[in-house]
C-alpha cells in the first residue's frame, strides 16, 4: 500500500519512523509547508515521547506543499493524516473523495460533527476510514484487554486510567482550544477511547477540573459510570515546564487488580486472593502495527473491527460531554451516545 504522511510534526515524524521496513506499505510521498522538513530535517520537532528529531532521507519520495496535489496524485492509495485536529475532518473528506484510504491521527475530529461528517464520507465513497487510537495496538493495553476479555477475573468494580505531561512547547496550535480542543481532549482521549474500548458506553459522566491555559493547567478528573462500576479517567497538563510525561491504569475486578505505570511499573495482576504475576507482553511498536493493521484492512477490504471509526467518533463525543459537566462544576450528565 502506497502511503503519504500528511504533516511532518511530532506525530507526522513518529508515524514515518514507524513504516521503516514495515511489510506491504510503502512511504510514496510527504506533505508540509514547511520547507526543511520536506527536505528531511526534522531536528526541530519536539513531543512528549522519545528524543528530539532526526534527519531523514527523503529523496526517495514525491514531496509537496499544497494537499490538494497529494490527493490527485493516482500513485497514492491512502493518506495517514498527521495534521492539526481543526484540519482533520475537511482533510479527510476531501481525501476519501478522492478516493483514497484515511488514517486519520487522534482526536478523529473537534466535534461530534466533524466525527459524523468523517464517517459519512467513508461510507459514501466505500473507503476505509481509521483513527489512529494507538493505545489499541500498545503492547501495555492489549495485556489488559487480553487479561480482563476473557471473563476469567470475573466484572469491572473500579478503574483509573491516568496520563500527565507538561503543557507542550512545540506546536502552538495545541494551545488553541479553537484548534486543538484543549489539552484534557487532546491527551485523556486516549483513555476515554480506552474505556469505551475495554468496557462500552457508560450511563453517566461527572467531572472536574482546572483549566488556564496561559499557565499551561489544564487538568481533569471525570468519573464514568456503569452498571457494575466506575471507571475514572484523570490528568492532563501540569504547567508549562519540566514535569515528565507518564501513563497508567489501575483495574480492579472480582478476581484481582491488573496495574501499570510506564514509571517502571510494567503489567501484572494482583490476585483477590494473594500473589501476583507480571503479564505475558510480545513487544511491538504500537504505532507500526496501527499503520500495518490499517493497510491490511484497505488491502482486504475487511472492516477496521479493532478499531471502529463509529468508536473513534464515540471517543469525541464522550470527552465532549465530560468537557461539559467539568464547565457545570461536576454536573452528573446522562450519556446518551
Amino acid at each position: 500500500m502506497r502511503l503519504a504522511v500528511l504533516g511532518l510534526g511530532f506525530m507526522g515524524s513518529t508515524h514515518v519512523a514507524a513504516m521503516r521496513g514495515l511489510p506491504g506499505v510503502e512511504l510514496a510521498a510527504v506533505y508540509s509547508s514547511d520547507e526543511n522538513k520536506l527536505a528531511g530535517d526534522l531536528t526541530a520537532v519536539q513531543g512528549n515521547l522519545g528524543g528530539p528529531g532526526e534527519r531523514l532521507d527523503f529523496s526517495g519520495l514525491r514531496k509537496y506543499t499544497e494537499i490538494e496535489d497529494v490527493l490527485s496524485d493516482s500513485k497514492i492509495d491512502g493518506v495517514d493524516i498527521c495534521l492539526p485536529t481543526y484540519l482533520h475532518d475537511t482533510v479527510a473528506v476531501e481525501a476519501l473523495k478522492a478516493g483514497k484510504h484515511v488514517l486519520v491521527e487522534k482526536p478523529m475530529a473537534l466535534d461530534p460533527y466533524g466525527a459524523d461528517r468523517m464517517i459519512n464520507a467513508a461510507r459514501r465513497y466505500k473507503k476505509t476510514l481509521m483513527t489512529a487510537q494507538v493505545l489499541r495496538f500498545f503492547p501495555e493495553y492489549t495485556t489488559l484487554r487480553a487479561a480482563i476479555g476473557n471473563g476469567q477475573l470475573g466484572r469491572c468494580r473500579f478503574a483509573t486510567f491516568r496520563r500527565r505531561c507538561a503543557a507542550p512547547a512545540w506546536g502552538g496550535w495545541l494551545q488553541d482550544a479553537e484548534k486543538s480542543g484543549g489539552g484534557v481532549f487532546d491527551l485523556l482521549i486516549h483513555d476515554v477511547d480506552m474505556a469505551l474500548h475495554l468496557f462500552g458506553k457508560p450511563r453517566a459522566v461527572c467531572a472536574s477540573g482546572y483549566c488556564h491555559t496561559a499557565l499551561g493547567i489544564d487538568c481533569l478528573d471525570a468519573q464514568l459510570f456503569y452498571d457494575d462500576g466506575v471507571v475514572e479517567v484523570t490528568g492532563g497538563w501540569h504547567n508549562a515546564g519540566a514535569y515528565p510525561f507518564s501513563m497508567e491504569y489501575t483495574v480492579t475486578l472480582d478476581g484481582g487488580t491488573v496495574e501499570y505505570s510506564s514509571i517502571g511499573r510494567p503489567p501484572a495482576l494482583y490476585g483477590a486472593k494473594g500473589g501476583s504475576q507480571p503479564l505475558e507482553m510480545t513487544p511491538c511498536d504500537g504505532y507500526a502495527a496501527e499503520i500495518a493493521y490499517f493497510a491490511e484492512c484497505c488491502d482486504t477490504g475487511k472492516p477496521a473491527l479493532l478499531c471502529p471509526a463509529a468508536e473513534s467518533a464515540d471517543a469525541v463525543k464522550l470527552m465532549r460531554l465530560i468537557l461539559e459537566s467539568r464547565t457545570r462544576n461536576g454536573a452528573k450528565m446522562i450519556c446518551s451516545l
